[in-house]
């Protein structure tokens, strides 16, 4: 049984613990790995490492780092239908699937390569006779990133690049249920060059996350996960002073307008709400349908029935298993709540299985119409591939239907009118915005910007804001004498 290893100071080896968490191959649950729980003293080992490479590290020139993202990227690039391979095998996903995983990570390692400019400061001449103000930033220290199971290369990829080009170290905890991604894409980052230090990698659960959470020589957390979680995690972080980006939960509706393009419109919604079995966090979940578009739910339910969940190799399949029996026991517990709450139940996958793999975590896509705001299953995030379809009379309803619910990860609306648009855009209460766009994942030179019960913190991933998130600002005010000395002291404030 393959044993996932820990990255210790450059090394990496076993674990001493007697834990471990199985891997599984969710199409089967064969067991393909074990995960150990790191012990106590490894993850102290491992913050000990990061904490004494940052000494040297944060004093790398900015361009040697970016250096080492840029061997990085090609690295990856290199290696990126093998790490597809692995995610698929213990992810579940298509191969098709994986392989946008691994690049949407690779999209935010060639952003970290351009790290110089986003580390530049800011300067101002004169600010009082003869004094002069100007920033540098500078990086925090040990930072840590906890990933989950759904994005196992994009999320990692997400994080460490960005914090170890701007001078910090990492310790990534990815998810114990699919670790092997995150441990093959450290690999490649040693093979880059990278220094023994700046990337640690531990295993485990809570008692890990917890340490490292509240250890006094860690700086700042990102995390990407459920809602309770990301609530727990953000309020231990800063309960111990330490800055937390927390994406949390999301509930991401699609608003529909009788002018759209009808065929473009049911072909984007099909992909964007059962694609990858639903387990995005930006999947479109909630469908609202405005006007004459009423009509259109049972065409769009007799499309997404033709959808086949299949094995990660099968071109055919349009989705995968869900990650685990857990998993796939509360998306069919919300799909049976959904019946007896009343919501019409279009399309049915509770009862899917797959030949051959009948103990794999298969839910077939499932579609309700008739979904009001007080069922369970429109409050919640199933995380699966079922899509509740909502149906209002004008725009305004349906901007007040999204901003009513309590997430605000992702929206989109589908149109041919500029001024719907753009109404749409300036009144929804929604971090991110698709215009005929499904799932409005912005590219790296921009910010990843949940909003509402979707993220916890002040600053968000990648892009400009990572560079805050990831660094301090050290402010200097200069003033180099000449021949005239000023008489006296100066008693207040002011410059002079």
């Amino acid at each position: 049984m393959k044993q996932v290893p820990l990255l210790i100071n450059g090394e990496f080896s076993a674990s001493q613990t007697n834990e471990y968490i199985e891997v599984t191959n969710p199409a089967s649950n064969d067991v393909i790995a074990k995960a150990p729980c790191a012990t106590a003293t490894e993850v102290d080992m491992a913050v000990a490492s990061a904490k004494a490479a940052f000494q040297t590290w944060k004093e790398v020139p900015v361009p040697e780092r970016a250096r080492l993202m840029m061997r990085y990227q090609a690295l990856l690039k290199e290696h990126h239908d093998e790490i597809a391979e692995i995610l698929s095998e213990e992810t579940g996903k298509t191969f098709a699937d994986a392989k946008g995983d691994v690049w949407r990570g690779i999209e935010v390692v060639e952003q970290a390569a351009n790290v110089c400019s986003m580390m530049m400061g800011e300067t101002a001449e004169n600010v009082a006779r003869g004094i002069d103000t100007y920033s540098y930033i500078q990086p925090l220290g040990v930072c840590l990133g906890i990933t989950p199971f759904n994005f196992p290369a994009m999320i990692p990829l997400w994080m460490f690049p960005m914090a170890i080009a701007c001078g910090n170290t990492f310790v990534l905890k990815p998810s114990e249920q699919d670790p092997l991604t995150p441990t093959r894409l450290a690999e490649l980052f040693m093979q880059a060059g990278a220094p023994k230090g700046v990337l640690n990698v531990v295993h485990g659960g809570k008692d890990q996350v917890n340490q490292l959470l509240t250890h006094e020589d860690t700086r700042a957390v990102s995390f990407v996960g459920s809602v309770p979680v990301g609530q727990h995690i953000y309020k231990t972080a800063t309960d111990h002073m330490k800055r937390a980006q927390c994406f949390a939960g999301a509930k991401n509706h699609s608003v529909i307008m009788p002018d759209a393009n009808k065929a473009q419109v049911l072909n984007n919604l099909v992909g964007a709400s059962v694609g990858a079995a639903g387990q995005r966090c930006m999947a479109i979940s909630v469908a609202v349908f405005v006007g004459d578009t009423k009509d259109w739910v049972e065409e769009l339910a007799s499309m997404i029935k033709e959808v086949k969940p299949g094995l990660w190799n099968d071109e055919k399949a349009g989705y995968g298993p869900l990650i685990s029996p857990q998993a796939k026991a509360k998306v069919l517990s919300l799909i049976q709540q959904g019946k007896d709450q009343g919501a019409t139940c279009l399309v049915d996958g509770s009862d899917f299985t797959l030949e051959g793999y009948e103990n794999g975590n298969w839910v077939g896509p499932t579609v309700f119409s008739d979904v009001t705001e007080e069922m369970t299953i429109y409050q919640q995030e199933i995380f699966g591939p079922v899509l509740c379809c909502m149906c209002v009379d004008t725009l305004e309803e349906a901007i007040a239907l999204v901003n009513r619910n309590p997430f605000g990860n992702g929206t989109s609306i589908f149109t041919a009118s500029g001024a719907a648009a753009r109404k749409y855009q300036h009144e929804i209460e929604v971090g991110q915005v698709g215009i005929n766009v499904p799932i409005p994942v912005p590219l790296p030179f921009f910010s990843f910007t949940g909003w509402k019960n979707s993220f916890y913190g002040d600053l968000h991933a990648y892009g400009k804001q990572a560079v805050r998130f990831y660094t301090e600002t050290k402010t200097v005010t200069a003033r180099w004498f000449e021949d005239d000395i000023p008489s006296g002291p100066n008693m207040t404030i002011n410059l002079r």
